[in-house]
């Protein structure tokens, strides 16, 4: 059983500290000692509550899932709105797309768990793009996986990119406007917010 999490919890740092030590050094790259330093605990406290370095990647990763969905929220009936908050979320924290892309170049050829977070994720999200189909709110000639992997895609397709931005803060806010304006509108040529 987990223990219960409070405000300041050794539970709580040891997930924050590992969030910016996976982030920084992908799964195989991230220390235990450093995180649990980190997070002002001990390894034995750590391991206390998460049995591996993978658990703890896994906790880390259905954090940051529920990050994004609350921050970004798909809307299937407004899918150009919903490509601009993904961008905004990733252009905003560009580690986070570093920390889950670690997990599928790290993990990628593993089995899933029936309770994977990132499974469960896409297949809500394709329920809701399905009804919306079946209710006329959404182009049906798509697969509503398809149309799910070719929005998330463009809209994060700048975020991890950071080498072509420019460094000066005012031109770089400028060319992230404009990137997000051309993701908005390609996915709006791709998938008509309203469909009927």
């Amino acid at each position: 059983m987990t223990p219960p999490t409070g405000a300041d919890s050794a539970r709580d740092r040891i997930v924050t500290a590992a969030t910016a030590e996976f982030a920084r050094h992908g799964i195989a790259g991230a220390r235990i000692e450093r995180i649990a330093k980190a997070a002002r605990t001990s390894k034995e406290r750590l391991y206390a509550y998460f049995r591996s370095k993978e658990e703890l990647y896994a906790t880390v990763a259905a954090h940051e899932l529920a990050a994004v969905a609350e921050a970004t929220r798909l809307d299937p009936t407004d899918l150009p709105g919903y490509a601009g908050r993904v961008h905004d979320y990733f252009a905003a924290h560009p580690e986070r797309l570093r920390l889950m892309n670690w997990g599928r170049l790290e993990l990628g050829g593993a089995p899933t768990a029936p309770d994977d977070p990132v499974q469960a994720t896409v297949r809500h999200k394709t329920e809701q793009l399905r009804d919306a189909q079946e209710s006329g709110r959404l182009d049906a000639a798509w697969d509503p996986i398809d149309v799910l992997m070719f929005v998330n895609q463009l809209a994060m397709s700048w975020a991890g990119q950071t080498d072509l931005l420019p460094a000066d803060g005012a031109q770089r806010a400028a060319f992230l406007a404009a990137r997000r304006e051309a993701i908005v509108t390609a996915v709006q040529r791709l998938f008509p917010a309203d469909a009927g």
